[in-house]
């Protein structure tokens, strides 16, 4: 069963069952899900062997990797213009990038070292990383031990950072995710200030869109726009309709072009519970991880505790 999600010209079947899992293999959680240029659909796990499963745009199970990199609080997975694919990690502090075929080929910083919490030095539990397209410079959001943005070569040497805890242009509270676009231009979702701000590659503010609630997922789309996954009230079971649980695209001056999900959280087909990453195939079909586990109210608090829903597709109606 599926239900169509309208929004404007904008409409979605989202799907009832997608991924077909391996015998014996859960995903407890999807904190991260990145789409490659085969379509190929990358999910970053917390189950017990913290790792990366692979399916096709049909959900058959392609392959896994990452097993014994990863600590039990990966948080964000992004696959670059080559198909490298970058993932931050909280627990360890780091940030990796894996060759297409799944090996491990770059580590930016030194694993369960953090610096000091809001030193501003890389880092202090990042959240997530994405890539000049043009450069191929690697921009992490760094994140919740930090109030920074940092920018590396493709080769990891540190060239700048900005940022600082605040809620004025240029500052942050918790930046979650981080998007670059063709002209090098970065957004940063500023969670906990409910916006995303737009710099330049060298950290110069130039603009913010407000009045989006927690952003937390956020990825740039084939069409050119962005999607972002709003995250549901920290810490309630039981939110209040309309705050958070939803998807929203907007384009790249910031005008709000869809919504989509009910106002209600759930897990039912066609709404949310806790967005956390989202990813655009070339079908403009979404994918959506979700922190159904760890997050207030999640199967983690329940008695006994339960694994929830935590990856949703929403198929793009023609």
């Amino acid at each position: 069963m599926s239900v169509v999600l309208p929004s404007g010209e904008y409409r979605y079947n989202a799907l009832d069952t997608w991924e077909r899992l391996p015998d014996g293999v859960r995903l407890v959680e999807s904190p991260g899900v990145a789409v490659n240029s085969k379509d190929e659909v990358h999910v970053l796990t917390r189950n017990e062997n913290s790792e990366v499963l692979v399916f096709g745009s049909d959900g058959t199970f392609r392959r896994s990797f990452g097993r014994e990199v990863f600590s039990d609080f990966s948080h964000g997975i992004y696959i670059g213009p080559d198909d490298s694919v970058y993932c931050a990690d909280v627990g360890t502090h780091t940030i990796t990038r894996f060759t297409p075929e799944g090996q491990l080929a770059l580590t930016i910083g030194v694993p369960h070292k953090p610096s000091k919490m809001w030193s501003g030095e890389p880092f202090n539990r990042p959240t997530h990383v994405a890539v000049s397209p043009n450069t191929g410079d690697i921009f992490v959001s760094d994140g919740y031990g930090n109030s920074r943005v940092h920018r590396f070569t493709s080769q990891g040497e540190h060239v700048l950072s900005w940022g600082e805890p605040g809620i004025d242009p240029g500052q942050f509270i918790y930046p979650h995710n981080i998007v670059v676009d063709t002209d090098d231009r970065v957004y940063v979702a500023d969670r906990e200030c409910h916006r995303v701000q737009v710099f330049d590659a060298n950290g110069r503010f130039i603009t913010m869109w407000n009045n989006i609630f927690r952003p937390c997922g956020m990825t740039l789309g084939p069409d050119g726009n962005i999607y972002v996954g709003e995250l549901k009230s920290e810490g309630v079971a039981d939110p209040p309709a309309g705050l958070g649980h939803r998807v929203s695209i907007w384009s790249l001056d910031g005008e709000q072009l869809a919504r989509l999900g009910n106002a209600e959280v759930g897990e039912e087909t066609g709404r949310f519970i806790a967005p956390h990453s989202v990813a655009v195939d070339s079908n403009l079909d979404i994918y959506v991880g979700e922190v159904t586990f760890s997050i207030g109210g999640g199967g983690r608090y329940m008695d006994p505790p339960i694994e929830r829903r935590s990856l949703r597709k929403l198929s793009r109606i023609p």
